[in-house]
C-alpha cells in the first residue's frame, strides 16, 4: 500500500501528470478494503498514465445508502451495492489507447484486490488544462 506522505515535486518538470482521484463507496467498508482500492487505482495510473509513485492525491469517501445513488441496470450492466465510483481528474494529454488501458487496469486490479466485480467499477475521467492546478501557495505551478 502507498503511504500518505508529503513529497517534493519538481515543478519545472512539465511532464508530471498529477491526477487527483476521488473514490466513493457505500459506508461500512473496512480500512483494508479502502486501502486496496487506493492501491489498485494508483498502480493502474502508474502503469498506464506513467504517474510517478510519489504522485498520489486521492480521497476515499463513504456514503450512506440513501446518498449513494446509481443506475443499477444502466447500459445493461448489473451493478450491486458494492459499486465503486472513481473520478480521476488529470491533464488532457492522454490518448484513447491510454484511457482504455487505464480503465482495464483499474478494473483488473480491483477485481484481484479487494475483489470488486468488474460490473461494479464505474470510472469517470475528467480532463483539464495544466494551468487548472494549484499545488499550494496560491500558484499555478504548471501554467506555461
Amino acid at each position: 500500500m502507498f503511504p500518505f506522505v508529503n513529497v517534493n515535486v519538481n515543478f519545472t518538470d512539465r511532464s508530471r501528470t498529477m491526477p487527483f482521484t476521488r473514490i466513493a463507496v457505500r459506508e461500512g467498508k473496512p480500512a483494508a478494503y479502502r486501502a486496496a482500492l487506493v492501491d489498485g487505482v494508483h498502480r493502474a495510473l502508474m502503469h498506464t498514465f506513467n504517474v510517478p509513485e510519489d504522485d498520489i492525491f486521492m480521497v476515499v469517501t463513504e456514503h450512506a445508502a440513501e446518498n449513494f445513488v446509481y443506475g443499477r441496470h444502466y447500459l445493461d450492466i448489473e451493478r450491486s451495492d458494492d459499486l465503486v465510483m472513481i473520478q480521476i481528474t488529470a491533464n488532457n494529454t492522454r490518448t484513447l489507447e491510454q484511457k482504455r488501458a487505464l480503465y482495464r487496469a483499474i478494473t483488473d486490479n480491483l477485481a484481484q484486490q479487494p475483489g470488486v466485480r468488474q460490473q461494479d467499477v464505474f470510472i469517470s475521467l475528467v480532463e483539464v488544462l495544466k494551468e487548472n492546478w494549484s499545488f499550494g501557495n496560491g500558484l499555478a505551478q504548471y501554467a506555461v
